[in-house]
């Protein structure tokens, strides 16, 4: 995987780096920062998604008006994304195209215009898609149960923030956010495909090297503390449809049971995605699916798992079928956990559970894009070797390793348990 990768760090601090791909005539590029809602604070959350916001609205040199029409008059199309750990925003350029998203993305790391007018305007858009995201039954649950499992961490609040924040932060605060973290000693450049790589260094050079390094950005880190017993929240609003959702404490991405909780999810529920761009695969040979979803408990069941700087939660939804209660899915989801802690998994099902696992990661990596992405992703919370050595460290994991998380990890007190609610329906929860 790794012919053709370069990586630099410039004298300002920027990582750059490089992976030729010479199947198809497209480059790739990626800027990510080291900024996400694990940077926020009260008062000023959902902030980092604003800034990001904030960064379509041009500079100087690329109007707003003129930014979106000029990428896809080239044949290019490009987006961001805010999450937990990280910001980033990504070109896919024809190759003899890419000058233009290069000079567009060095400008706006230190020229973006952050003007009043565009700012009120931009609330009104993020209080309108957090309002609509409150109408969605995950949405309500998911951010009542992470508000729970996280009481000191800053990975208790949404990545779009607080609605009382939204209404009352200002132009100042999102500048200054902008210029703390928006630096090149912050930044990691991530391109991939049909270039030469000493070509494209130089170019980057240009560009890059006269930005001055910034101050190091202040962090607001406080560890979680160890959760003291099992959590039930329910919550109530409209809809036909009951969810149940359970999460547990796990590990940072770097710790090596992050590997042996992959597979364990591929087992449990079938194998998480870590790609943003990649689709997924069957999961009907999951143990959770053959217990809910074939016996007709459930209409669907899936896991998650995700790659973070500080320890995370791994995920199980189900949506129940309307003739069954909470309480028969929980049984069934503690029988199973409880039978992976009672005894390793045959070899049989444990080579099919990392087989299913390497090869939506395989598929997931394949295009010039999904390539970019891993290249700077995997700098967010280890390096590039963390993307590199995925495959070998899950062939790594066996039965007993799966035996020993499923243990250690899957206890009722380092769980929380939410059930949505529809029109108050009671969630038969036993709080024993």
């Amino acid at each position: 995987m790794t012919e053709f990768f370069t990586k630099t760090q410039l004298a300002n601090g920027l990582t750059v780096l490089l992976k030729e791909i010479h199947t198809a005539p497209i480059i790739s590029q990626w800027m990510w920062y080291r900024v996400g809602s694990r940077d926020e604070i009260a008062g000023i959350t959902g902030i980092s998604h604003w800034v990001e916001h904030m960064q379509f609205k041009g500079t100087p040199s690329f109007p707003s008006s003129v930014l979106d029409k000029s990428i896809s008059r080239e044949g290019g199309y490009w987006n961001a994304m805010t999450y937990l750990d990280w910001t980033t925003y990504f070109e896919v350029m024809p190759a003899d195209k890419i000058d233009l998203s290069l000079r567009m993305e060095a400008d706006r790391m230190v020229n973006s215009l952050y003007n009043e007018e565009e700012i009120n305007s931009e609330r009104t858009v993020i209080i309108s898609e957090r309002q609509g995201s409150e109408n969605e039954p995950l949405f309500l649950l998911g951010e009542a149960m992470q508000a729970s499992a996280f009481r000191v961490h800053p990975y208790h609040h949404e990545v779009i923030g607080d609605l009382a924040d939204l209404r009352t932060i200002q132009r100042e605060q999102l500048y200054q956010h902008y210029r703390s973290f928006y630096t090149p000693n912050n930044a990691v450049l991530a391109i991939a495909g049909d270039f030469n790589t000493d070509a494209m260094l130089k170019r980057i050079r240009e560009l890059y090297e006269p930005i001055p390094a910034g101050a190091t950005p202040r962090r607001h880190f406080r560890p979680e503390p160890p959760q003291q017993g099992e959590i039930n929240i329910t919550v109530e609003g409209p809809g036909e449809t009951t969810y149940i959702q359970i999460y547990h404490h796990v590990p940072e991405a770097t710790h090596p049971d992050f590997f042996c909780l992959t597979v364990l999810d591929s087992l449990l529920t079938g194998p998480s995605n870590l790609n943003m761009f990649g689709g997924g695969i069957s999961n009907k040979t999951s143990r959770l699916y053959r217990a809910l979803v074939e016996r007709e408990l459930a209409i669907s069941v899936q896991g998650g798992l995700q790659a973070t700087i500080d320890p995370y939660l791994y995920s199980i939804m189900g949506i129940l079928h309307p003739q069954h209660t909470v309480e028969e899915v929980l049984t069934v989801i503690n029988q199973e956990i409880e039978n992976l802690q009672q005894a390793p998994p045959p070899e049989e099902d444990l080579h099919r559970a990392v087989k299913q696992a390497r090869a939506l990661f395989a598929y997931g990596s394949e295009s010039t894009t999904n390539q970019a992405f891993w290249l700077g992703f995997s700098e967010m919370f280890a390096s590039y070797d963390w993307f590199d050595n995925y495959l070998n460290h899950l062939t790594n994991v066996t039965p007993q390793d799966v035996q020993r998380v499923a243990t250690q990890y899957f206890s009722h007190k380092n769980r929380i348990v939410g059930v949505y609610s529809p029109q108050g329906w009671q969630s038969g929860i036993n709080n024993e």
